[in-house]
């Protein structure tokens, strides 16, 4: 017998829900959200600009020290968005591959950033599955081997009743997806593609308790056309069209080699056409960059240009340096970015957690993790916080519940927490250590 075991990954940020804004201001603590009002206020009316289309082509800087929550903002503002608005990050130290120059990776991530809403009208037969006949023959290379080599299939709506035969690749379809007597399925006409949609409600039950989605029989004929909408990126697009087939094609694979502006070009003709016709809609989406000091001049300079693109989504910047070089120059600004792109962005500034603040962003790591603490240990935890950083005080969280686990105890106090931070030392005290013994470390 096996056993499946499932555990859920707790991420630094898994707690975002949203901004936590109410009637446009900003609540203490909402949706995951602490403190830092002013900066989530100025997050939620950009996220409403978003959406009524007026942040093309702009970029947005979230400025503050480590730790302040900047990339939980940029997280809330795409949870405020909603699911079908693609949210891409970015590190910006990514876009040093060795696959691809740095400008075709950033292309990439911009193209990714921006949704295409497809509407596709397709030819289907749907029904529920009457009748199953599966011929079999034996495999070319193996007359032992039996495999299907065609399918006659009885189909059925409330209103009518025909019969069809296919080929191989249905009926491996058939086989595979298990379908059976008393499935409701769809067909698409022009690609074969064979879709399970779930049993009929007039199918009889084998078991009590099934896994399937009982469904009623469908009405009218049993040839339809039916509306698809496919949400999509361009660079999607992109790749099938470098591929050389249908740019609605549904199978395709990924290319590691650069796409030509060519090929970019067509794709974009051809999403505005459909735009034109009624038969897409673009979702401009956002790009979210960390680490923006990385970027070197030639970077900025392709940014610059690429926020003046009609096809450009909204791009977020996120930055903890103060004053520092342009990498590839030897020109100090702010951030390290160069002041005619800094010059149009909208800032966004973040500020240093309070003692209250970083106490319930303890709270609510302490829930997500699943960590009891006593109100002693959450005061020491949230000294800790205040005397070395909150990222330092939240890390200890996890080690904590190992502890108290392997003690056998339900709730930590100060002793445990004292003992997990003897343990892991914060970036100062590594610091330290490193100066007292520096000459035995190699250099």
């Amino acid at each position: 017998m096996s056993v499946r075991v499932t555990f859920e990954r707790i991420g630094a940020h898994t707690h975002i829900r949203g901004l936590g804004i109410e009637n446009g201001k900003a609540k203490f603590k909402s949706q995951g959200m602490v403190g830092q009002q002013r900066a989530r206020e100025a997050a939620y009316i950009i996220v409403q600009m978003i959406k009524r289309g007026k942040m093309a082509g702009r970029a947005i800087l979230l400025s503050g020290p480590p730790g302040t929550g900047k990339t939980a903002i940029a997280i809330g503002i795409a949870k405020e968005l909603g699911k079908d608005v693609p949210f891409i990050y970015l590190s910006a130290s990514e876009i040093y591959s060795a696959e691809y120059s740095k400008t075709e990776a950033l292309m990439r991530a911009i193209r990714k950033a921006i949704g295409v809403k497809i509407k596709d009208l397709r030819e289907v037969i749907e029904g529920e599955v009457k009748k199953l006949e599966v011929k079999m023959a034996p495999h070319p290379y193996n007359p032992y081997q039996q495999i299907p080599e065609s399918i006659k299939i009885t189909i059925a709506t409330k209103d009518e009743e025909k019969t069809f035969s296919a080929g191989t690749e249905i009926a491996l379809a058939f086989i595979q997806q298990g379908i059976r007597e008393g499935d409701i399925i769809m067909i698409d006409k022009e690609t074969g593609k064979v879709t399970k949609l779930g049993r009929s409600k007039e199918a009889p039950r084998l078991y009590d308790i099934e896994g399937e989605e009982y469904l009623d029989r469908p009405t009218g004929p049993i040839i339809k056309e039916r509306e698809f909408i496919y949400v999509m990126t361009l660079h999607e697009l992109d790749l099938r069209r470098a591929r050389g087939g249908s740019l609605l094609s549904l199978f395709f694979t990924t290319s590691e080699k650069e796409i030509s502006s060519d090929i970019r070009r067509e794709v974009d003709e051809w999403v505005k056409n459909l735009v034109e016709e009624g038969r897409a809609e673009i979702i401009p989406g956002v790009l979210f960059v960390d680490e923006i000091h990385m970027l070197d001049i030639e970077a900025y300079a392709f940014l610059n240009r690429a926020l003046e693109s009609e096809m450009a989504p909204i791009i977020i910047f996120a930055s903890n340096r103060g004053f520092t070089k342009i990498r590839g120059t030897d020109i100090t600004s702010p951030h390290g970015i160069p002041m005619d792109l800094l010059d149009r962005l909208l800032i966004i500034i973040t500020e240093p957690y309070t003692k209250d603040e970083m106490r319930e962003i303890i709270k609510i790591r302490m829930r997500e993790e699943d960590v009891k603490l006593t109100d002693e240990a959450l005061e020491r935890l949230v000294e800790m916080a205040q005397e070395h950083s909150l990222r330092y005080a939240i890390m200890l969280l996890a080690p904590t519940k190992e502890v108290i686990q392997l003690k056998n105890k339900d709730i930590a106090d100060v002793e445990d927490i004292e003992y997990v931070a003897n343990l892991f030392s914060d970036y100062k005290t590594s610091a330290e250590h490193l100066k007292e013994y520096e000459k035995l470390y190699l250099s």
